[in-house]
């Protein structure tokens, strides 16, 4: 078993501290970038799904009158009896 040499401890400790440092670096540059395209798909998939919503709603209001004209039939099942338990 190989012993982890003091300068090699210290040399991954300032690799991860760089590396930390120039990622919070990067993301402060292109986080806004990144909120704005993100914003931008979520508007467009919001006006997508409330254009489908106005369709169907228009093809609804259209077939409505047809639907109302055909009064629905209830089914006769039969006679209801009320049970009383006795004791």
């Amino acid at each position: 078993m190989e012993m982890a040499s003091f300068t090699g401890v210290l040399k991954t400790l300032v690799y991860i501290i760089l590396f930390y440092y120039a990622f919070k670096f990067l993301m402060r540059l292109l986080a806004p970038f990144l909120m704005r395209k993100a914003m931008e798909k979520m508007q467009e998939k919001m006006a997508q799904q409330m254009h489908q919503q106005q369709q169907r709603y228009q093809q609804n209001q259209y077939q409505e009158p047809a639907q109302q004209a055909m009064p629905k039939e209830k089914k006769k099942v039969g006679e209801y009896i009320d049970y009383e338990e006795v004791e």
